[in-house]
């Protein structure tokens, strides 16, 4: 496949930046890939690459990976890889203008919402937990803000009823690849004009922590269903029974009379919890220490479970 010269380095961090890095790998030279360094992962702590660098070593391109990437050191290896164009794509890390400036075509972000719609860390997520039914991808050039830089184009993509953070970041990012495909050569040859954002209709989506998984049983059903939906796989959605930790991966809202929020009910066998609005059914939920079973074969194993009330 013809590949044109064009010397760029391409930025990304997890499973939603491989299309993208393989796309323009095909198309383009890739003089160098900067990503998250190796991380402690699993039950032993052994240390684990991200995605992006098992895909680059795959590919022949030299990884660069270091803590942060606004150390003098990380900015001399970019300076000195003279880099035509940045491409970032999830990369976890805050460019500084100085880096930005470096290519001489600037730097561009492949970001999985329709900014200004969005702006921040946890995009995806924030698409399903607010009942967005449409959201997408923006090709944008960076700027030092969060996700303010001017536009260079977009692509819709439905978000299906059911559908997880998951299942969702893996559509998008082949919407991502191919998106990037189709914006590169218009940008590069002066075809493709930035279009600022409309500052006035930003929405935000802050950075995610574990610990924003807890159920709170004072919203409502659909709001916690949505919940447990945008937070699977991470950081997933659980709650607390006798001070065990039980992580919920699957859940459905449903009508119900009973007021006494937190309480547990039966619902087809299944546990359904009361919220302020409705009860959350538990279809497929994971015990710490356990492997994932149905709702209804934790309450069999746990009777006691169906009449308690959780904070």
């Amino acid at each position: 496949m013809l590949r044109l010269s064009m010397r760029i380095v391409f930025m990304g961090s997890p499973q939603f930046s491989v299309p993208s890095l393989e796309a323009i790998s095909s198309h383009y030279e890739i003089i160098g890939v900067f990503t998250q360094p190796d991380r402690p992962a699993g039950r032993g702590r052994k240390l684990q690459a991200s995605a992006v660098k098992t895909a680059s070593l795959d590919l022949g391109i030299p990884v660069f990976q270091p803590k942060k990437i606004r150390q003098e050191d990380a900015v001399a290896q970019l300076v000195a890889l003279s880099p035509d164009l940045i491409i970032v794509s999830a990369y976890g890390q805050i460019l500084s203008q100085s880096i930005l400036d470096i290519p001489r075509l600037g730097s561009v972000n492949v970001h999985a919402s329709l900014l200004p719609n969005w702006r921040g860390a946890a995009p995806i997520q924030a698409s399903i937990l607010n009942g967005e039914t449409v959201t997408g991808i923006t090709i944008m050039l960076m700027d030092a803000g969060m996700d303010t830089g001017p536009i260079l184009s977009q692509a819709e993509l439905e978000i299906e009823a059911e559908e997880t953070g998951g299942e969702l970041a893996s559509r998008l990012s082949l919407l991502g690849a191919e998106l990037l495909l189709d914006t590169l050569p218009g940008y590069i040859n002066g075809e493709i004009r930035p279009s600022p954002q409309e500052d006035d209709e930003a929405t935000y989506a802050p950075m995610i922590q574990r610990s924003d998984g807890l159920l709170d049983f004072n919203k409502s059903a659909d709001l916690l269903e949505r919940q447990v939906r945008a937070y699977e796989p991470w950081p997933t959605s659980y709650l607390v029974w006798e001070g065990r930790r039980i992580v919920v991966r699957s859940a459905h809202s449903k009508p119900s009379d009973e007021t006494e929020v937190g309480l547990v009910l039966k619902s087809n066998g299944h546990p359904a919890i009361v919220t302020t609005e409705g009860a959350l059914v538990l279809d497929l939920i994971q015990p710490a220490g356990k492997k994932p079973m149905r709702g209804d074969a934790f309450l069999r194993g746990s009777p006691n479970f169906s009449g308690s009330r959780l904070a």
